[in-house]
């Protein structure tokens, strides 16, 4: 039976879906979203095999599959795009990633699907600059918006007026905590399940403090990760991003002792 998505926004014409309970085994626990404009969808962020075929049953109930738009890469992980050549071949979308990694992406498309086209890969990959850039979308638009290092050294997040939803990627994930579906309602008991992630993905605090700073002058009704739990509304926004510009991580926290020869066997 396909699951059952989470409405973060609808308003009869605009949709944000969130599925959260796809990934089963070993895999890490991830969010993938739909956005719907009328006619027009948009996944983002879907990921890899895990999550291909579950995903793509449970939206098909809400778009066709095959003539969906766009799907959104905030990066490259496996997590995130993994099972591009299904996409390319399953589906007419343009893939809309980073131009840092827009080159390195077909490495992920075996010689079957792309013997199966009859263009080029690269046809289908939205390349967006370092400074992002708005993709039309239906009667709006959605925005690309910079926030690289966070983790990866090209990293988008998506940003959708309509709904005023901020899909922030690995910024914000949380790990091990309970309810992942449902919003965080105690800020101060959810920052442990976040904290050792953005020690070590999260490359330094002068790129958070800089991201909080932009997002600040957007007007951002819900922060939504790719893992865990979403901040929902002006108060809980706010609180993450105190919060993430005062953490020290990545870099900040490297010294000498991170970098010595082994002297142990595995």
């Amino acid at each position: 039976m396909a699951a059952e998505p989470i409405v973060l926004f609808d308003d009869g014409h605009h949709k944000c879906l969130m599925f959260d309970s796809l990934v089963t085994g070993e895999g890490v626990q991830s969010n993938q979203f739909l956005v719907v404009d009328g006619k027009h969808e948009a996944l983002i962020d879907p990921g890899g095999d895990l999550t291909y075929t579950p995903l793509s049953v449970a939206a098909s109930r809400y778009m066709n599959i095959k003539d969906m738009d766009y799907v959104f890469a905030s990066h490259q992980d496996p997590d995130i795009i993994g099972a591009i050549d299904r996409w390319i071949v399953h589906t007419r979308a343009k893939i809309v990633t980073s131009r840092l990694w827009a080159r390195f992406l077909p490495h992920l498309v075996s010689t079957y699907v792309t013997n199966q086209l009859s263009g080029s890969v690269y046809d289908r990959i939205v390349s967006i600059p370092d400074a992002g850039s708005k993709v039309p979308f239906g009667d709006s638009y959605l925005s690309c918006i910079p926030a690289h290092f966070m983790h990866s050294v090209g990293n988008l997040q998506f940003y959708d007026p309509v709904s005023k939803i901020l899909f922030s990627g690995d910024l914000g994930a949380s790990l091990g905590g309970e309810d992942d579906h449902k919003p965080v309602q105690d800020f101060d008991r959810h920052i442990p399940s976040m904290m050792g992630f953005h020690k070590r993905y999260i490359a330094s605090q002068k790129v958070c403090r800089l991201w909080a700073d932009m997002v600040r002058g957007l007007d951002v009704s819900t922060i939504v990760p790719q893992h865990g739990k979403r901040f929902e509304g002006p108060e809980m926004v706010e609180r993450f991003l105190n919060w993430v510009s005062d953490v020290p991580c990545g870099i900040d926290l490297m010294g000498p002792d991170n970098y010595t020869p082994p002297t142990d066997y595995i």
